[in-house]
């Protein structure tokens, strides 16, 4: 018995045959998403979309304006979702994961959101830092032997895979192009990136 795909009904208002999608705009390089594959190049790849999400949402904003905290009363900003970012990329990949010696990335016990309170420096140097974290993170995460490999946190003890990491990594910057998605919008009417 050969397995067939669940076809679900068209549904009002979603693309169909007679409802295209919406053509994806010049600007939008963001690389597609596999639909079949091995489990590390699914997690990789839809970190990787996430990753590129968040640099189209900030993409033309002048850097006056990604330090906007453009939602009141939220303390959120571009400008500090990037440092936010950069210092997840450090913690949960390179110093967690790998065992990387480095100091805590716009962060401390003691002022644990000073990645988004923050925001003196330059922000093209923000956006150096979270790339320079991002690439360092992909070359661990591809020479890892296995999605299995642990590390055991050094906040906790407890001990956590690979695997996991990834998809706490997806789920942050998820969680965080939504801020982003909001605040682009309030900043210069920008939707639908």
């Amino acid at each position: 018995m050969t397995a067939q795909a669940h076809v679900p009904p068209e549904m009002p208002g979603r693309p169909g045959p007679d409802i295209p999608l919406p053509p994806r705009g010049a600007e939008d390089d963001r690389p597609a998403l596999p639909t079949t594959g091995g489990e590390r190049e699914i997690l990789t790849a839809f970190l990787d979309w996430h990753r590129a999400t968040f640099e189209l949402k900030c993409r033309g904003v002048s850097p006056a304006r990604l330090s906007d905290r453009a939602i009141p009363p939220s303390g959120l900003s571009l400008h500090g979702l990037v440092r936010h970012l950069a210092a997840a990329e450090r913690r949960w990949i390179r110093i967690h994961f790998a065992g990387e010696d480095l100091p805590l990335l716009n962060s401390s016990d003691e002022d644990p959101d000073q990645d988004f309170e923050q925001l003196g420096g330059d922000v093209e140097t923000a956006f150096a830092v979270w790339r320079a974290e991002r690439d360092r993170a992909r070359i661990i995460v591809a020479e890892a032997p296995s999605l299995d490999a642990t590390c055991r946190s050094p906040l906790t003890g407890q001990e956590m895979s690979l695997r996991y990491l990834l998809i706490h990594l997806i789920a942050e910057y998820a969680r965080h192009n939504g801020h982003a998605d909001l605040l682009r919008e309030r900043i210069d009417g920008t939707t639908g990136l």
